[in-house]
């Protein structure tokens, strides 16, 4: 047996990786790197990274402070690198969760209900982004947070972007 060493990515410093395929055409997998997707994107754009039918891994660059985002159903939040503080807020009385929508949606305004609390989050912490609620992201620096969520307006989708396709070279 193989010696075989985990090496933990970061923003700053990442190897994209890629498939050996053995005996099957290399167009049945794809391969993608949350390091090099969040290398390449926008502050708090939500690139979906995988996808299992209406459910998808966003993956998030995060840098200064995110808009608030609500979400008519929970959302799981963990950070890959860096440090991220998760701000949480009740929503005002005028200002709808997402009525049904899938994915998370951006509230319009601050929102206008009490704090709930914050989570300090650092590399490898979940935070549970409640159903109905607002949230938003804060980093000094940049960071990469991924989000189980559903797909939704938000989502962006780059698959002929971010996937690795064909075999890496031996």
């Amino acid at each position: 047996m193989s010696d075989v060493k985990t090496v933990f990515g970061s923003l700053a410093s990442f190897q994209k990786g890629g498939i050996q395929v053995i005996a099957d055409d290399p167009k049945n997998y794809v391969f993608s790197n949350v390091f090099d997707v969040a290398s390449k994107a926008k502050p708090y754009e939500r690139v979906a990274v995988g996808k299992n039918f209406e459910y998808v891994i966003e993956c998030l660059r995060t840098e200064g402070t995110s808009p608030w985002y609500t979400a008519d159903h929970d959302e799981f939040a963990l950070v890959m690198d860096g440090m991220v503080e998760v701000e949480l807020q009740k929503l005002g009385p005028s200002q709808a969760a997402a009525g049904g929508k899938d994915g998370a949606i951006l509230v319009k305004g601050d929102p206008g209900g009490p704090r709930m609390g914050r989570i300090v989050c650092h590399r490898g912490h979940m935070a549970l982004l409640p159903k109905g609620n607002a949230y938003r992201f804060k980093s000094a620096r940049p960071g990469v947070v991924i989000i189980q969520t559903v797909q939704g307006e938000l989502t962006i989708q780059r698959w002929a972007e971010i996937c690795e396709t064909r075999s890496a070279p031996v």
